[in-house]
């Protein structure tokens, strides 16, 4: 019996003209008699194409059976909890009482066990978290059918303005096409939503001009992450021009406290110094140390449920629009901007402990010198107040850090 090597090297002879003129006969022959006729041969075509279709209809439905079974959404006692977690109320109710449904991918960026102990404080809270990703539209579409929500406020993105450099895709998938896939769902619903989302002051970019302001200008983005979310501005803006959706953008300034992002410079600049491992501290152009307009967690908050109480309604129904919605966009900022070595003093006066810095010229990774918020439009608008100073705030993380990460007296429990 010839091998695997001899059949492939007489099937598929890697010389030209390699075939003989006896062994063509032969297979001349044989297709002679299993082809009588055309006639013959158009009835296998037939049976073929037949077959390879009954093949094709049987594999889509395993795979929709598989994908059904396995989700982990759907069904009779799922569609309970976001009912419950989201009750029918009267808005504006000056958010005592509104209901609210999350959703989470709960991704690995950064350690995924900090995600599911804020999922489960919020459980305790009696509100229902959705794992699963906003790319998603079956599953959105699903939600909406569940729930009549009245304002969506959209918080998920890939973050982070270095991590852009190793992985560009996965802010073009959450920030770009997960943004579209909510608006499709949300403009398609009946009624449609208000909806609020959290775009960065990172769009400011190159712009020098402080402090920074909505009218400024923001054509000039200085990483991928700034220019995702510059994206989102105007992807949001076409949506609330043709299907009446009403928008609000939020660009947030560097927010810090409890439960924050491992990734931000004050989270791992705690761990270091707890640690005793070296930072990093970049400083810019001449020598100028950078400095941020930190902004605490809970003067965020009071601004994103004052953008909800003011954002007005959609306008639309079905995906068609019946007249103009509102569209705004505001900083939240602390207005008080800080040095990065500053940062570092207050955390060695909570910590107790001095950090070992290494100080090194800024790389162009996509971060700028500085940012500064001008706030004097949500002031107005939104009656935004921001009321935590960066020492304040600090002192608030560092207690919840040492807590949550079992530290007593500077030490690991």
């Amino acid at each position: 019996m010839p091998s695997p090597s001899q059949l492939e090297d007489e099937l598929f002879p890697s010389t030209p003209g390699k075939f003989k003129i006896e062994r063509a006969h032969t297979m001349n022959r044989q297709f002679h008699r299993c082809f009588a006729s055309t006639s013959t041969m158009f009835l296998w075509a037939l049976f073929l194409i037949a077959l390879t279709a009954s093949y094709l209809s049987f594999q889509s439905f395993v795979d929709s059976g598989s994908r059904y079974f396995s989700a982990s959404w759907g069904g009779i006692q799922w569609e309970k909890q976001p009912v419950s977690s989201a009750p029918t109320c009267p808005w504006p109710s000056k958010n005592a009482g509104d209901g609210v449904v999350g959703v989470d991918n709960f991704n690995n960026y950064y350690d995924p066990s900090l995600k599911k102990a804020r999922k489960n404080l919020l459980k305790g809270r009696g509100i229902f978290i959705v794992e699963g990703d906003i790319n998603d539209n079956k599953l959105l579409g699903k939600l909406f059918d569940t729930v009549a929500f009245t304002h969506v406020m959209h918080l998920a993105a890939q973050a982070g303005v270095r991590y852009a450099m190793e992985n560009p895709g996965s802010y073009v998938h959450s920030n770009i096409a997960g943004l579209v896939t909510l608006l499709e769902v949300s403009k398609s619903a009946n009624p449609q939503p208000s909806i609020v989302w959290a775009s960065s002051s990172s769009v400011y970019g190159l712009n020098d001009k402080v402090p920074f302001s909505e009218s400024d200008p923001t054509d000039q983005p200085a990483s991928l992450y700034a220019a995702t979310k510059k994206a989102g501005e105007e992807i949001t803006h076409t949506y609330n021009h043709i299907y009446g959706l009403s928008i609000t953008g939020l660009r947030f300034f560097t927010v810090y406290g409890p439960w924050g992002r491992p990734d931000m410079a004050y989270f791992s600049f705690t761990r270091n110094i707890l640690q005793g491992k070296p930072i990093t501290i970049y400083r810019g152009k001449n020598h100028v140390d950078l400095a941020r307009d930190f902004t605490y967690i809970d003067d965020i908050v009071k601004g994103c449920l004052g953008s909800l109480d003011t954002s007005g309604k959609s306008t639309g129904s079905g995906g068609k629009k019946r007249g103009p919605a509102p569209y705004r966009i505001f900083n939240l900022g602390n207005t008080s901007p800080v040095t990065v070595p500053t940062l570092v003093n207050i955390l060695e006066r909570h910590l107790k402990m001095k950090a070992k810095r290494n100080v090194v010229e800024m790389p162009g990774n996509g971060d700028v010198p500085f940012t500064h918020a001008n706030i004097s439009l949500a002031r107005r608008e939104l009656g935004y107040k921001p009321t935590t100073d960066l020492q304040t705030g600090l002192k608030k993380f560092v207690r919840w850090y040492l807590s949550y990460y079992g530290y007593n007296n500077g030490k690991p429990v």
